[in-house]
């Protein structure tokens, strides 16, 4: 089910980076099992700080929504939000379970304070002044409630590559940013949220084979999604990926960072 609540034009993401990126993007003609999602790592770090089943969730500029339906097959009431309509035709792939809707990120159609966790993965960084689009998030969290921001961290490799893709005009979402997590956590702060805990992952499998498959894939060639070779090697490399991510080197270095802050009470 798709409601549509769209004002006049939607303006999700701000600057160069506009809706026509994405509905070229998400109209590319490939299967969803070929498009990467995130190692279903929102909710994996949900499940371990809230009881899921139950949980009212929004996940907003959703895309695929595929983390909502992972939400919602552990018992989550979900709701995917988009102002991309090719995007939430995508979204329909992904299995039921999950309401979809139309709208704008910076005047979300809910009342004050509906969900338990509202999170985006992959938004933030798209827009030249997310403070909009925060205070509405927090605006629709419960009291108590959490926001869950995931986005690029700043010191990487793949910051590099899209700060040179983009000077080339090239870069698939037009324009992009990134954050530390000292960063990430003082803006939210500075609009009255509480951070309570944050997390890092790194790509798996890595940047470099991603590009190449990338580039395969547009010469007419399908190479696995996850490939594992030598399956001991591969163990033993998630193991120490892991534990680098979970230390405080994880969140300095890390392709993605993640922080939940808390709604006050009152």
């Amino acid at each position: 089910m798709v409601v549509d609540s769209v004002r006049g034009k939607v303006a999700l993401l701000t600057g160069s980076s506009d809706k026509g990126h994405w509905d070229s993007f998400w109209s590319r003609p490939r299967r969803l099992e070929d498009i990467y999602d995130n190692d279903d790592r929102i909710c994996r770090e949900a499940a371990l700080r809230f009881t899921v089943s139950g949980l009212r969730v929004l996940e907003v500029g959703a895309a695929t929504a595929r983390d909502s339906a992972s939400l919602a097959r552990q018992g989550a009431v979900a709701v995917a939000l988009d102002y991309s309509h090719k995007a939430l035709a995508r979204a329909s792939e992904a299995g039921g379970g999950v309401l979809l809707v139309c709208g704008d990120a910076e005047a979300l159609p809910f009342r004050d304070g509906v969900f338990d966790l509202v999170f985006h993965q992959g938004v933030m960084e798209h827009f030249h002044d997310p403070g909009p689009m925060t205070g509405e998030c927090a605006r629709v969290a419960a009291p108590g409630g959490a926001l869950l921001v995931d986005v690029p961290q700043t010191f990487h490799p793949y910051t590099i590559l899209k700060k040179v893709l983009m000077a080339l005009g090239v870069w698939f979402a037009g324009w992009e940013t990134q954050y530390t997590a000292r960063g990430l956590s003082r803006f939210l702060e500075g609009h009255g949220l509480e951070p309570q805990s944050a997390y890092a992952r790194y790509f798996s499998p890595s940047l470099a084979y991603r590009l190449l498959r990338e580039v395969m894939l547009r010469l007419g060639a399908r190479m696995p999604l996850r490939p594992v070779l030598i399956p001991p090697v591969h163990r033993l490399r998630g193991r120490l990926r892991s534990k680098v991510e979970n230390s405080a080197l994880g969140l300095l270095t890390g392709c993605v960072i993640g922080v939940f802050a808390r709604k006050p009470r009152t």
